[in-house]
């Protein structure tokens, strides 16, 4: 992807603007980039304005200082760069960390959306054992470096059967994964343990809403990205994918994408 840089909140946002259309803005994932997308940007990009910032601290956006990025942090990124491209409202879907940020950014700006969906990502908080795996997570970034964390995470993102069948992919995401500022890395992880529950966001939502989810994610599963029903919500199923359908089923995904924003 053609990458860009701009000055923003205090640091520098890296991001990629093409196409024209539907402004679609897409977050990815925690120790992710832009390049996550790479594989449906070229496909969005055919029919809309494909907006994808690397999130503070991951790919090419410098880090803060903050020892917490909230997921409001990223929700205000996000609205800057917004304003920033000359967008007045877009369709803002956000992978995993990039829902989080996403919801955030449904309570902060609804004015700003189109519409919102969360792709493999949830409205509830950490539970008791996700606060303790993500002190755990800070713990190994600290002691051990980021390698060894990326190294246990990224085989953990795919369907088990994607581990031995896209190796290339595999490969892929962890060289995104080292591009992860440590300290930012820390910082995310305690915004990501800290965060509320925002299902009353789903719920109360005046725009359409995607949740998309794969039947073999061991992150987020079914019945946590699918936490509210109405008849704004889309549920959307990717059968065989992980976490990371932008990777494993990048033309299921696109599908489900385009097929939303023509459903606006």
């Amino acid at each position: 992807m053609n990458m860009q840089t701009i000055p923003l909140n205090g640091g520098i946002t890296a991001y990629s603007d093409q196409g024209e259309g539907v402004p679609v803005v897409l977050l990815h994932g925690f120790c992710g980039s832009s390049a996550y997308w790479d594989e449906v940007v070229p496909l969005l990009a055919q029919g809309c304005r494909v907006i994808v910032p690397d999130l503070r601290g991951h790919g090419g956006s410098s880090a803060r200082a903050e020892q917490v990025y909230t997921m409001d942090n990223f929700a205000g990124d996000v609205a800057s760069l917004a304003d920033a491209l000359d967008t007045e409202r877009v369709v803002l879907l956000g992978h995993s960390l990039g829902g989080y940020a996403t919801l955030a950014f449904a309570d902060k700006y609804p004015d700003k959306l189109l519409g919102f969906g969360l792709i493999h990502s949830t409205a509830f908080p950490d539970d008791e054992k996700g606060k303790e795996g993500r002190l755990k997570s800070q713990q190994t970034i600290k002691e051990q470096g980021l390698p060894a964390f990326v190294e246990g995470l990224i085989p953990k993102l795919f369907a088990p059967s994607h581990v031995e069948t896209m190796p290339e992919a595999v490969r892929k995401a962890k060289e995104i994964g080292l591009g992860t500022n440590p300290e930012a890395a820390v910082a995310t992880l305690e915004g990501m343990r800290t965060r509320p529950d925002r299902n009353h966001i789903l719920s109360a939502a005046k725009v359409p809403v995607l949740l998309a989810a794969g039947t073999e994610d061991q992150i987020v599963p079914l019945e946590r990205a699918f936490s509210v029903t109405g008849e704004r919500i889309e549920q959307k199923r990717i059968t065989g994918a992980g976490h990371m359908s932008m990777m494993e089923a990048p033309g299921e995904l696109t599908k489900i994408i385009l097929d939303f924003i023509g459903r606006l």
